[in-house]
């Protein structure tokens, strides 16, 4: 099984709602599903999109909300239970989360309202700065704001996972000074072996995986290799942080774009897009055993999902 931890698809639903269509999962089941147990929908908020942030990220959960209602093989879960239920009965299941805190400005009773919709993830910035703190992308280097803490506190207090990839390193250590929860990284690679801002270096992915958090290895292509971004060097990034960080703290969070306007094109070659994942499998069984890869795979996110969620 594999449990995909980050996936930009809500706003494809988003977009083809927009005109019109419906049952957007359903007509493309087969081509981002087919190989996938359980996948994070994550809400982004654009850059242009900011200044309405709070409407735009309610009418994107509303269109997925509405596309699932709609669909027979898919799921909304909000609990590990509900996800093991859904897979049972061969459904999908979908976690909601949000790719940045933009949709809930500055408020915390908008985290309510979209844990109430179902949020059981939260990235806390995209790559720029926010109300809680400031992305890897922006100059500056500030850490969590005086909401950012209490963001992150009343998460806890809600059973939402906080997620690392995008935050600038002093927001990550103010994170976990804040929090005793498992924190996850969901699509994040090793910086050591590729120097983007957007991957880990070693001691921020062993603080994870001393929470007993996990580090979703992601696929894309900029992450992955600045040069020759291959399924092997993806690979070659899951084994570096099995190797440093135990094959317990290490998980799949694919972040695949290749179908969003002005993405096309922009894949790890050999793993352009979810068809190529049996092939992905085959490649860490010769490299680790049956139950280090069901873990990797799967069973990681869950033992996270099920400590903080429920």
């Amino acid at each position: 099984m594999i449990f995909d931890a980050h996936s930009d698809i809500p706003t494809l639903v988003y977009a083809e709602r927009s005109k019109g269509h419906s049952g957007v999962l359903e007509e493309n089941f087969d081509r981002f599903f087919r190989n996938v147990s359980a996948r994070v929908m994550a809400v982004w908020t654009p850059p242009r999109r900011r200044k309405d942030a709070v409407e735009y990220g309610l009418s994107v959960v509303n269109a997925l909300l509405n596309d699932i209602a709609e669909s027979r093989h898919f799921e909304l879960v909000t609990n590990v239970d509900g996800m093991d239920s859904a897979i049972e009965h061969g459904r999908v299941a979908l976690w909601l989360g949000l790719e940045g805190g933009e949709p809930i400005g500055t408020n915390l009773d908008l985290l309510k309202v979209f844990h109430r919709l179902g949020l059981r993830v939260l990235t806390l910035t995209w790559s720029l700065r926010n109300a809680i703190g400031d992305g890897v992308f922006e100059r500056t280097r500030g850490g969590l704001t005086n909401f950012g803490v209490e963001v992150v506190g009343k998460a806890e207090e809600l059973g939402i996972i906080i997620d690392l990839s995008h935050i600038n390193e002093a927001g990550f250590w103010d994170a976990l000074d804040v929090t005793s929860f498992p924190v996850i990284a969901s699509h994040s690679n090793a910086r050591a072996l590729c120097d983007h801002l957007r991957n880990l270096t070693d001691e921020q992915l062993k603080a994870i995986a001393e929470r007993d958090g996990v580090v979703g290895a992601v696929a894309v292509p900029s992450f992955v290799d600045p040069e020759k971004p291959t399924i092997e060097r993806y690979v070659e990034h899951i084994t570096y942080m099995v190797d440093l960080i135990g094959y317990e703290h290490v998980g799949l969070g694919f972040d695949f774009v290749y179908y969003l306007p002005g993405w096309s094109g922009r894949s790890v070659e050999g793993f352009e897009d979810e068809s190529r994942i049996p092939r992905l499998i085959e490649m860490l069984n010769e490299r680790f055993s049956g139950k280090e890869v069901d873990a990797i795979t799967f069973g990681n996110f869950r033992r996270v999902f099920e400590r903080v969620v429920g």
